[in-house]
């Protein structure tokens, strides 16, 4: 048990120190995008494709807001006609499917040339994202992310998300929660109760079953961690005046 809590520390180090896309690495040139789109609450919204710095807000208001932040992460080159296409390479884009779904897709640049089989065809030539997404509250999200961190908050539907590498956090509001979890390398964290089983050397696998009508969690990472939070009422925080 300690040589296996001792591998998961290390693995989740290593997640840490590898290059994701951080605040620290926002350079010029960069451009960012904002887009609002009516949408009544309740729908099903998709976000495929993205990678870097993922963060989905739930709010009271019946539209989504995406924000898209581009920039390449080594600081570019000297002039703005060379780094704009490396910039523009990067296509992220809102269609709606039905009237009661919307897909949000990152499109990767596609690699030019004969590359190794282990290489993957497209690539993010360079080019760090960071996306801020605000939902109606009550949306059901299926989110298939790349390498990066995944936050979502104040969202109530069920939640789907997928990472490669990176770390998903979850601040839940109070409610009854049905949660399956699993990671290949790395620990998944709870507030809530339920059932931890360890996988393999490195993995562990998360499960909580609510008999009474639940929203459902399903999340799925490959090297990183997964951390679920409750947001406690404000009527519970304490006060600095009581100390309770």
């Amino acid at each position: 048990m300690f040589k296996k809590t001792l591998i998961v520390l290390f693995l989740s180090m290593l997640a840490v120190t590898l290059p994701l896309f951080g605040a620290d690495e926002f350079k010029q040139p960069q451009v960012t995008n904002t887009e609002r789109v009516d949408f009544a609450p309740g729908g099903t919204i998709r976000i495929d494709g993205s990678y870097g710095s993922l963060t989905v807000e739930g709010w009271d208001q019946p539209a989504v807001e995406i924000t898209v932040t581009k920039a390449l992460r080594f600081g570019g080159s000297k002039t703005q006609d060379q780094d704009q296409p490396h910039l523009d390479s990067i296509k992220v884009v809102t269609s709606r499917t039905s009237p009661t779904e919307l897909k949000i897709s990152t499109t990767l640049a596609s690699r030019h040339g004969t590359w190794p089989p282990h290489f993957s065809s497209k690539t993010t030539n360079g080019v760090g994202a960071e996306y801020e997404i605000h939902v109606p509250r009550d949306s059901r999200l299926q989110i298939h992310h790349g390498t990066g961190m995944v936050t979502v908050s104040g969202v109530t539907g069920d939640i789907e998300a997928k990472a490669g590498r990176g770390d998903i956090m979850l601040w839940l509001p109070p409610g009854a929660y049905s949660i399956d979890a699993k990671i290949k390398a790395g620990i998944v964290s709870s507030d809530l109760t339920g059932t931890a089983l360890n996988q393999y050397l490195t993995g562990e696998r998360f499960t909580r079953v609510d008999q009474s009508p639940s929203h459902r969690l399903y999340l799925r990472m490959g090297f990183g961690g997964i951390t679920i939070k409750e947001i406690v009422p404000e009527s519970e925080v304490p006060t600095a005046a009581t100390g309770k």
